[in-house]
């Protein structure tokens, strides 16, 4: 069922919600929707799918029809165009203030939360301004001294200068802000000012994807909900929160289908917590759902009336298969075809719920063999990870027996959702571009556009 609108006439939002899934097209969110009806047997539509006012939305950067995170980042926090690459700036490199830090500068309450590195383009965008995202450092050191109220994600990348400790741990300290790590360390929280980030040792990159089910990694769901509670604790009266799904563009970039349709359930479950809050604030509350760019162009085949059930056999994402394969690699044990399909079968469910002809084996044989025999293969390279030719297969033949077919490993062109609920909620009905994004939100706000 579709929830109720409490926008038109209605005063402007408290509490506003902005939800980025990174590199969510109309594509994966398809597939998952399919995935959930087939398989799950789902009979409602993902949550953001059942807010009344729908569109979609262009991703060009002044660059490229291609945008990167930093160029979508920056547009849909600021809403200006830049090049690929640079963050909170034109093309110019002049400075461009996000909807976030505007808020901040009115009294608002500012949280953002990522499952990937808060320092990363998508975050970063909210407060950040360089004229390269891989300036970390000074990344780092504009989230020390922004103010808000509450950051989290996985893992600083700016922590460290050639190789040498820098002074952006002092710079949090000294600015007020409490780190936190992992889920254990939530009940701490103490401070106005709080950086969330997976425990020490655990991955900086992205906090572990939901079909790996890491043991002691933080989640989306209960970052938002940390998130929530720290603005409500210190800014009851307004505040702004920013989620992003950072882990679903990982999975995509890698052809990893049923580890991105796992992440999108995950963030879905993310937005329900904004739509728990709004049915007990609906004349104060704002919820917008979109995403940055499209990853993958991500299409289903007919041979996923059958195959998507596949995912369910899914329990190892590509990512940590492959780690899996270097550490094989690394050690001087002898691992043979036999035990390699042994593992295939109980992470992937090839050789038993999903289908392998012998024609296939033989293939996956040979790039076994090319691979941990020989060790002569060819990696394929991603913006995230680089993978071993055997990864690479074992995953293009998972995607092949799911119906899932990637056209790139990269970014497309393609449009897409934006979903709105709350006060204002019908400004982002039809066709947009992602700038229109804040500046509704501006307008809706009470901003000066």
């Amino acid at each position: 069922a579709c929830f109720g609108l409490a926008a038109g006439a209605a005063d402007a939002p408290k509490y506003i919600f902005y939800y980025i899934g990174d590199g969510m097209g109309l594509g994966p969110v398809n597939a998952t929707e399919t995935y959930r009806r087939q398989v799950l047997g789902a009979t409602e539509p993902l949550t953001m799918n059942t807010f009344e006012q729908l569109g979609w939305i262009t991703t060009y950067s002044a660059s490229s029809p291609v945008t990167d995170s930093a160029a979508a980042g920056t547009a849909l926090a600021t809403g200006h165009k830049t090049n690929n690459g640079m963050l909170g700036v034109t093309p110019d490199s002049a400075t461009v203030q996000s909807v976030a830090a505007e808020l901040f500068a009115r009294g608002w309450g500012v949280g953002l939360t990522t499952s990937v590195y808060p320092d990363d383009a998508t975050p970063g965008a909210f407060y950040a301004h360089v004229p390269s995202r891989k300036h970390y450092y000074t990344i780092d050191c504009t989230m020390a001294e922004c103010g808000y109220q509450f950051v989290g994600g996985a893992g600083l990348t700016g922590t460290a200068t050639d190789g040498e400790p820098n002074d952006v741990w002092a710079r949090l300290e000294a600015n007020g802000v409490q780190v936190v790590r992992g889920p254990e360390g939530i009940d701490s929280i103490r401070s106005e000012r709080v950086l969330l980030l997976n425990p020490e040792g655990s991955k900086t990159w992205n906090i572990g994807y939901t079909v790996d089910s890491l043991p002691g990694v933080l989640d989306l769901p209960l970052m938002a909900r940390t998130c929530l509670r720290q603005l409500e604790r210190t800014s009851p009266e307004r505040f702004f929160m920013m989620v992003e799904g950072g882990n679903i563009d990982h999975a995509l970039h890698a052809n990893d289908g049923g580890a991105a349709i796992k992440e999108i359930i995950n963030f879905n479950e993310a937005i329900q917590v904004a739509v728990d809050f709004y049915r007990q604030h609906p004349d104060e509350t704002l919820i917008v759902v979109t995403a940055d760019h499209d990853t993958g162009a991500l299409s289903l085949l007919n041979r996923a009336k059958d195959g998507l059930k596949y995912i369910d056999s899914q329990r190892i994402s590509k990512e940590e298969f492959n780690d899996y394969c270097k550490a094989i690699l690394r050690s001087r044990r002898v691992f043979t075809w036999e035990d390699m399909k042994e593992f295939l079968n109980e992470k992937l469910g090839l050789f038993g719920a999903v289908p392998v002809s012998a024609g296939q084996e033989e293939e996956l044989k040979e790039d076994f063999t090319k691979t941990f025999e020989l060790r002569n293969s060819e990696d394929q390279e991603t913006l995230y990870a680089r993978f071993n030719e055997f990864a690479k297969d074992v995953f293009e033949l998972f995607n092949t027996s799911a119906g899932l077919a990637f056209s790139t490993t990269g970014h497309s062109g393609n449009p897409v959702p934006v979903c709105a609920l709350g006060v204002g909620a019908d400004r982002f009905r039809g066709f947009m571009d992602n700038t229109d994004i804040p500046a509704r939100i501006r307008s809706i706000a009470g901003l000066s556009e």
